[in-house]
């Protein structure tokens, strides 16, 4: 019996062991590195019951964290809705480390654990080892060791301080997560083992107040005057990272809520690039399980039985609901993002007239290579507006549709024309950008004389103004960490003020 007769033996019984798996993580890893070209994080594939599934669901994905009851309420909610059938569980869920933790479902078939290993230990992994969000703004390295340190630090500090007084620092924390990433500038990377000997320096201060701000401030015979212009230059430049500010320059704030704070902004910072590659990462992630698998059929490690059951799958993964139905819930980010994949490989093989006037630059060249180029090198917003081909509009039955409220009726307001597909496709591409669903709000002033309010300002975008309520709410959860008044003022593009909420 040759090599590949034993491995079609084994993937033929539908019922896997561990002999099975570490045969499918070797045949699909040298297929994904061969065939693919793919670099990747070492693969740790753990084994996972329904209910420690549940718990990563809670987590987010990460093995460990600190405490907060939205964890525990989350693995409520998700367990009461999955035993009472309400939700079905992933295959698999996996994260960016190094190595790659990638949880498997131990109720899946032999056949969709090889979909999954090739889904996520190849296809995701290789996403997070090289797409330059994960690369710039996340550490791969230390997350977990690092999670595994902010649930120590916390726990001491609810021992020390009381879990009601550290669960409201961390309430107020969350409610700011979307005002805590760095967008435009790269976050240095931290360590467990560095932010243990940071807090060890820290520790050896024994202020419970200790004013970072002051350092900040020249001598007290050079202070600006009160109102002066130089006094409204603190800071020099608008801040957007909100957290990172309180945290660094609130006047009167503990020690150990600047950690907390700290911890947080990390970890919001860690799940930045997520939220702003859903498309790319599952559409890559399908693009490579579907390739891979193929290629194992071709090469005989496989049987026509376990590719029926492989179709079905695969086909499940990318349904995608009529608009009218009740389980349509906007684009399938795996339908899209693996359609946007499988055309530029198509223009590049085989181009149509269209394409060479859409996509010059695709056409004749090595579609392994541009494919790897694309998903190394942007982001969903971006991805759509540069790769959205008129081909994918039309087999997706992709158009435009203007609501306005003052009218009766709908308007259609892009058709499948050269005008209308590049409106799709700009349109398509702004509802994946964050700065549309997350408002522009920074830090502009700090009164440093007098009551050492601060002024934030958010900026109107896409005539898209801040529900009161909502704003007011947030607003608290500052005033909670900073210590002292806040005041937002919202103001259109051209600089004139709309409305002021103020936090006293």
């Amino acid at each position: 019996m040759t090599d590949k007769d034993k491995y079609k033996a084994l993937f033929s019984n539908p019922n896997w062991d561990y002999e099975t798996l570490e045969a499918a993580d070797e045949v699909i890893g040298r297929i994904g590195r061969e065939y693919l070209k793919l670099k990747t994080y070492p693969n740790q594939i753990e084994i996972v019951t329904s209910e420690q599934m549940l718990d990563a669901y809670a987590l987010t994905g990460l093995p460990t964290s600190y405490p907060h009851w939205k964890f525990g309420k989350d693995f409520v909610l998700n367990q009461n809705n999955y035993t009472k059938g309400r939700m079905g569980l992933s295959y698999e869920l996996v994260i960016n480390s190094n190595p790659c933790i990638s949880y498997n479902m131990e109720n899946n078939s032999t056949c969709m654990m090889l979909l999954v290993i090739a889904h996520a230990c190849q296809g995701h992994n290789a996403f997070f080892a090289n797409n330059y969000m994960f690369l710039d703004w996340t550490s791969a390295d230390s997350i977990v060791d690092y999670m595994v340190f902010a649930r120590e630090y916390i726990l001491k500090c609810e021992e020390e301080f009381g879990e009601e007084e550290v669960e409201k620092v961390l309430d107020a924390c969350h409610a700011l997560m979307n005002h805590a990433v760095d967008k435009y500038k790269k976050p240095s990377k931290v360590s467990a083992k560095a932010e243990n000997e940071r807090l060890k320096k820290l520790t050896s201060i024994k202020r419970e107040n200790y004013n970072e701000l002051w350092r900040t401030l020249p001598a007290a015979a050079d202070l600006p005057e009160p109102g002066s212009k130089e006094e409204q230059r603190f800071p020099k430049e608008p801040e957007e990272n909100i957290l990172y500010f309180i945290e660094k320059y609130a006047p009167a704030l503990p020690v150990w809520k600047r950690e907390i704070i700290r911890i947080v902004r990390k970890v919001a910072q860690y799940f930045y690039p997520q939220g702003a590659t859903k498309v790319m990462n599952e559409g890559f992630a399908t693009f490579t399980h579907y390739h891979i698998i193929n290629k194992m059929f071709e090469d005989g490690y496989v049987s026509d039985g376990f590719m029926l059951e492989f179709i079905k799958s695969h086909s499940g993964v990318l349904y995608q609901p009529e608009y009218n139905s009740k389980y349509y819930s906007g684009l399938n980010p795996y339908t899209l993002g693996f359609n946007i994949f499988m055309d530029i490989k198509r223009i590049c093989q085989e181009p149509t007239a269209e394409d060479k006037q859409w996509f010059p630059n695709l056409i004749g060249k090595d579609w392994l290579e541009q494919v790897h180029y694309v998903m190394e090198n942007f982001r969903d917003d971006s991805f759509i507006l540069q790769y959205l081909s008129p081909k994918v509009m039309r087999d997706m039955r992709l158009f435009t549709i203007v609501d306005n409220e003052l009218e009766s009726s709908y308007e259609i307001g892009a058709i499948h024309n050269e005008r209308g597909y590049k409106k799709v496709r700009e349109q398509l591409s702004n509802q994946y950008d964050r700065s549309v669903h997350v408002p522009n709000i920074q830090v502009t002033k700090v009164d440093l004389h007098q009551t050492s309010k601060l002024y934030l300002t958010h900026t109107i975008q896409n005539d898209r103004r801040l529900d009161a309520e909502t704003a007011r709410t947030t607003l608290k959860h500052i005033r909670h960490l900073w210590g002292f008044p806040v005041e937002l003022h919202s103001k259109n593009k051209l600089g004139i003020n709309e409305s002021t909420f103020d936090i006293k």
